[in-house]
Parts: C-alpha cells; sequence; structure tokens
C-alpha cells in the first residue's frame, strides 16, 4: 500500500473503534502509558491473553468479525483476534492495518485437524501491520499464554520495536510454525476473500456450527473477561454465538 500512516486511523465496518467497548478497552490497557511503543505492546499483550484462541470458533456471521463483537465473546481465532489489537491500536492513534498469510502449523489436535481435512496448512492467518516510531511493525496476538503453555510454546512477546510472529520452533526444539505465504495487508477485513479460500481449503465443516469439541483449545479458563475487566462464564450466550 502507499498511503500515508494516516490513512490507517479510521473506523471502518469490522474495526468499529468508536464503539463503547472498543474504547473502554483501549483506555484500561494503555493506562498511563505515554509512546506509541509502550502502548502497542500493553494493547499486544492484553488482545493476547484477555481473548482467549479458539480455533472452532470461526464463523460466516460478519457480525462476528467487528472488534466489539470479539470483546463482547472473549474468545475468537486468529483473524478476529488480529482484528481487535487493529481496532484498539487505531483507538489508541497508532496507525494500523490487517495482515494475512498462509502459515504451516505442526502443533495440532486430531479434532482440528479433522476438521482441516488432515491439513496442517492454515490460509489467511491473521496478524497486525502497526505504524511505530516511523516503521511499520507486525504483531500477531492469536496465542494467549495460558494455551502456549500447554503446548510447550512460548508465547509471542511484543516490544513496539520488532515483529512479533509466531515462533518457528516450540522450547523443545520442534518445529511449530512456518510461514508460507504473504496474503497481503489491508485497510479492513477481507472477509469474503477469506471465507472464499476456508471453504475451498477445508470445505463447510471449520466455518459452521461446530459440536462439541474437547481438547486443549477448548477447555479453557471458568471466566473469560471483558472488556470491563469483569468476566462471563465460557459457555454464556455470547460464547456460543
Amino acid at each position: 500500500m502507499s498511503q500515508s500512516p494516516e490513512a490507517f486511523l479510521g473506523a471502518t465496518e469490522f474495526l468499529d473503534i468508536e464503539h463503547e467497548a472498543v474504547r473502554e478497552f483501549t483506555a484500561a490497557a494503555i493506562g498511563s502509558s505515554s509512546t506509541d511503543r509502550e502502548r502497542s505492546a500493553r494493547l499486544f499483550t492484553a488482545v493476547r491473553d484477555q481473548i482467549w484462541y479458539d480455533p472452532y470458533s470461526a464463523s460466516e456471521d460478519p457480525a462476528h468479525y467487528r472488534a466489539s463483537f470479539v470483546l463482547e465473546a472473549g474468545r475468537a481465532y486468529c483473524v478476529p483476534k488480529a482484528v481487535l489489537l487493529t481496532a484498539v491500536c487505531r483507538a489508541a492513534g497508532i496507525p494500523a492495518r490487517l495482515g494475512f498469510a498462509d502459515v504451516r502449523n505442526h502443533l495440532q489436535t486430531d479434532s482440528l485437524r479433522s476438521l482441516m481435512s488432515g491439513s496442517d496448512l492454515f490460509v489467511y492467518h491473521g496478524y497486525s501491520s502497526l505504524f511505530i516510531d516511523g516503521k511499520w511493525v507486525k504483531a500477531t496476538p492469536a496465542f494467549n499464554s495460558e494455551l502456549c503453555a500447554r503446548f510447550g510454546v512460548p508465547p509471542v512477546e511484543f516490544d513496539g520495536e520488532h515483529d512479533a510472529l509466531m515462533h518457528a520452533f516450540t522450547a523443545d526444539g520442534t518445529q511449530h510454525m512456518e510461514y508460507v505465504r504473504d496474503r497481503g495487508v489491508f485497510d479492513d477485513l477481507p472477509l469474503a476473500e477469506i471465507l472464499t479460500e476456508l471453504r475451498r481449503s477445508y470445505g463447510s465443516l471449520l466455518v459452521t456450527s461446530v459440536a462439541s469439541v474437547a481438547d486443549e483449545f477448548t477447555e479453557g479458563p471458568a471466566t473469560s473477561a471483558s472488556s470491563g475487566g469483569s468476566s462471563h462464564p465460557l459457555d454464556s450466550p455470547a460464547d456460543r454465538r
């Protein structure tokens, strides 16, 4: 993209940065931080850990991809989590874009691999591209810290200065994540393109209602944090939508 960074500060259909919940979450996360580097790092950590990573939450409903809904639900897969991080960075005055790449994930559960037609290639993995101190940096807030611990993978850390992408290896040296194709960066979520590719790659199961699955991804904590710091049970109506 050739636009100036300031072109990536506004609200969009999915980046509903004027929504009260988005504003409240942003203010609570950045606290008294005064620099874009520190604000972006705090926002990254808040999105990473307060929204549980759930690959079974893929949906065909556009409303489920808005930043405000992600906060309400308290769990999401990588694309909506990237939407939320991009939105809250814009709400904090940090130019932000959505980026996507195809990644090969060598850590899966049997349930997830089955829904993905036996593939370990995740198409349109979402991340945020943030303009900080004169340069664009990439950050993916997908895997929350508790989930990383279950898989033996150190959580991705973001310092507001260097790219923060998925680790190539786990703590014991096992191959974990491999980036295989760059899908580019966008001002707003290209949802139609993403859903088309998900259906083409995996069929309809991954983006339709998934029956109850019990594995490392779904066995989350008893409660999920909302934007205001309160919590709701993970089997609440917001989580089932």
